[in-house]
């Protein structure tokens, strides 16, 4: 494992971020500059996904949405149970347990910002994983608190019920699902001649953005290394340890159950290994307003999206690439 392939830009700036907020830099980051980049990756990345999935295989692309099913729903319930091992109780779990199985749209780009920088290939079918392990993940979460209440009065399970429907829904319809998939539909139906329009700003301006973002992101990272000791060791220990384990069940899915190569297989690998901190955090607190959200926020975005950028990353690119034989 190379160490000098961290010194890309994107890296570098949420290194920045991060130190900005380690030494009390008055530094500020526009809320509104943050969404709207937040926007434009997502959207440009969706885009690229629809192009070259309009050129893809059916039965590829198929068999990469069961494989990000099977993700979404098996990361999150084995997270639950080492959370419970570690005697966290079950609502705080649950919720931190939703995190680890949906995704993180930064960590993504940020290893395709990596795959770029040493012009490795890669496979789109990880930007339509990206896009359906958001909602999954969520559902895990909403239906491991229900067991955990264990609830057994009708009113307030037919109340729940009516809770968990629109919750459901939320899922479903999340700005980051829809901006997603609505890149990828516009992507795959549109016409090639037309997107030289677009191709400048899509593409040309990709990587800029992404820097800004993670300068952004970086900030908000350090703001959490004040609440590690509010957390305690063991879940610091776990967002260390989850990312680890997910990476690699997305190492084994992406190269023995989807045939993918070097880059593809890495992009597995980090959809398995991030944790969601922009669509989870808002639905837990709504489905589960019991547990801590310093827990999971600090956690996912404290602990869990540094190390992935800085150690996760080319760590699960040094397997993906012994995988592949390369």
């Amino acid at each position: 494992m190379d160490v000098s392939n961290l010194l890309i830009p994107a890296v570098l700036f949420f290194a920045l971020g991060f130190l900005a907020q380690g030494v009390k830099s008055d530094l500020k980051f526009p809320p509104e500059l943050a969404k709207a980049l937040s926007i434009y990756l997502l959207l440009g990345i969706g885009l690229k996904g629809g192009i070259e999935l309009s050129h893809a295989h059916l039965g590829e692309a198929i068999e990469a949405v069961g494989a990000a099913l099977f993700l979404g729903f098996a990361l999150p319930i084995l997270a639950y149970a080492i959370l419970l091992a570690g005697r966290l109780d079950k609502l705080n779990a649950s919720a931190i347990a939703a995190h680890y199985g949906s995704v993180s749209a930064g960590t993504f780009l940020t290893a395709i910002a990596y795959l770029n920088a040493q012009e490795i290939t890669y496979e789109t079918y990880p930007v339509i994983m990206l896009a359906i392990m958001e909602s999954p993940a969520i559902i895990v979460g909403l239906l491991l608190a229900r067991f955990s209440r264990g609830i057994s009065a009708q009113s307030e399970d037919d109340a729940r019920e009516n809770h968990m429907g629109e919750l459901l829904r939320d899922a479903f319809t999340n700005g980051s699902v829809i901006l997603l998939f609505g890149g990828m539909l516009i992507g795959y139906v549109v016409k090639p001649s037309s997107l030289d329009t677009i191709t400048p700003f899509f593409s040309t301006l990709f990587m800029g953005a992404l820097s800004l973002f993670l300068l952004e992101m970086g900030m908000e990272a350090g703001k959490r290394i004040g609440e590690f000791k509010r957390v305690g060791w063991f879940l610091v220990a776990f967002g260390v340890l989850m990312p680890l384990i997910g990476g690699t069940v997305g190492l084994l899915v992406g190269h023995y159950w989807l045939g993918f190569g070097e880059g593809g297989t890495m992009l597995v690998a980090v959809l398995g290994a991030s944790a969601s901190y922009i669509a989870v955090p808002p639905a837990m607190r709504l489905a589960i307003p019991e547990a801590n959200p310093s827990y999971y926020l600090t956690l996912s975005l404290g602990v869990t999206f540094p190390f992935n950028v800085i150690v996760g990353i080319p760590l699960y690119h040094y397997f993906a690439a012994r995988l592949a034989g390369v």
